[in-house]
C-alpha cells in the first residue's frame, strides 16, 4: 500500500497515512457521478465540500467502500457454500462518526449518493443514532438534559436490538425519528429501513465499545460497533470545531431559530454578542466535553479517519491495514 506519509508513523505502524494528492491519485480514473446541484442538497450548513474535495476525497473512498463490499460478498459465497446453508446475506454496515459540527451529516449523505451509484449495489440506505435519543421528558426525568448527545442519553437497548435485526437479515427494521426543528423524538413516526444492500449509520457514538456489564460472563456486552463492517472517523482540531460550531450556531440564528416551532427560537432574539457567548457556553458545557470524554477516545478504533483543516476541507485520510 503506497501512501505518502503525513508524519513520522514507524514503518510497523497498523496504519497507512495519505495526503490528500495521493488519495485522490485512487480515484483517478472513476467519473465523478455527481452534479453540483446534488452536491448542494446533501450539504450541511458550513460545511465548505465542494465538486474539487467530492472527486479527490470521497469517490476514491466510495471506490474503497465498495471493494470491501465486493470481497464480502466473495465470503458470504464461500462461507455459504461451507456451512451448506441457504441464507441470504446480510447488510454490509458501514458507520460515520465524528463530533457535532464537524461534518460527518455531509460524508454520511455523500457516501450514500455515491456508494448509490455503483451498479453492485444499488441499494444504500441511511439511518442516524438521532432518533435513539430518549424523549426530552424522559431526559428530563433523568436530569440528562444538559448531557444530550453523551452515551447515556440514547435508548442503547433500543440501537442495538435496530443493529442486530438488521444484521440478522430482517426484511423491515424501522427505527423512531428525531426532529431537529423541535429538539425532539417525533412522536409515533417511525423510519424502516428495507434490507438494503449497504446501510449507513451515522452518529457521535457508534464507534463506542460496549460497556462493562457486572455479572455478565466476559465482563462484556454487544456494542453498535460490534456490527459495523468499515468504520468512518470524520476528525480535525478540537478548536476548529469549536468554532465551526459557533459559526453554525450563529448561522441557524438567522434562519431556523427564528421558526416558531423550533426549540431554540428563544436564541433568535439574540445579539451577535449574546449569541456567541451562549454558543460557546453550550460547546463549553456540553458538546466540548463530549467530544473529549467519549467520541475522540473512539477515532483509533476507526477503519479509516478522514482528517479536516482549519477551513472545513479534508487535508488527509489515515487508514487501517488489512
Amino acid at each position: 500500500m503506497n501512501g505518502s506519509r503525513t508524519g513520522a508513523r514507524p514503518a510497523t505502524s497498523p496504519f497507512v497515512d495519505f495526503d490528500r494528492p495521493s488519495w485522490a491519485k485512487l480515484g483517478a480514473n472513476t467519473p465523478l457521478p455527481l452534479t453540483a446541484e446534488e452536491l448542494e442538497r446533501v450539504r450541511s450548513l458550513g460545511d465548505a465540500v465542494d465538486l474539487d474535495e467530492v472527486r479527490e476525497v470521497y469517490l476514491p473512498l466510495s471506490r474503497l467502500l465498495t471493494l470491501h463490499v465486493q470481497e464480502g460478498g466473495r465470503l458470504y459465497r464461500a462461507y455459504r457454500t461451507f456451512l451448506g446453508a441457504n441464507t441470504a446475506r446480510t447488510p454490509f454496515v458501514i458507520g460515520i462518526a465524528g463530533s457535532v459540527s464537524v461534518g460527518k451529516s455531509t460524508t454520511a449523505r455523500l457516501l450514500r449518493l455515491l456508494l448509490a451509484r455503483w451498479p453492485q449495489h444499488p441499494r444504500v440506505e441511511l439511518i442516524t443514532t438521532d432518533g435513539f435519543l430518549l424523549p426530552n421528558a424522559e431526559l428530563e426525568q433523568r436530569g440528562l438534559m444538559t448531557r444530550k448527545g453523551f452515551p447515556e442519553s440514547y435508548d442503547r437497548r433500543a440501537l442495538l436490538r435496530f443493529i442486530t435485526e438488521v444484521k440478522a437479515g430482517r426484511t423491515e427494521v424501522s427505527a423512531p425519528v428525531y426532529s431537529h426543528l423541535s429538539y425532539d423524538i417525533v412522536p409515533g413516526e417511525r423510519f424502516t429501513v428495507h434490507r438494503p444492500d449497504i446501510l449507513l449509520v451515522e452518529g457521535l457514538n457508534v464507534l463506542q465499545p460496549a460497556h462493562s456489564q457486572q455479572g455478565r460472563e466476559g465482563g462484556a456486552g454487544l456494542a453498535v460497533s460490534d456490527f459495523i463492517d468499515f468504520s468512518v472517523y470524520v476528525d480535525a482540531a478540537t478548536v476548529d470545531i469549536r468554532r465551526w460550531y459557533v459559526e453554525r450556531f450563529l448561522r441557524l440564528r438567522e434562519t431556523a431559530f427564528r421558526n416558531p416551532e423550533s426549540f431554540f427560537r428563544r436564541y433568535a432574539a439574540l445579539d451577535e454578542a449574546g449569541a456567541i457567548a451562549r454558543a460557546e457556553s453550550i460547546w463549553a458545557e456540553i458538546n466540548g466535553p463530549n467530544l473529549e470524554r467519549n467520541i475522540k477516545p473512539t477515532r483509533g478504533r476507526a477503519s479509516l479517519v478522514l482528517r479536516k483543516g482549519p477551513d472545513h476541507n479534508v487535508t488527509g485520510i489515515r487508514l487501517r491495514k488489512l
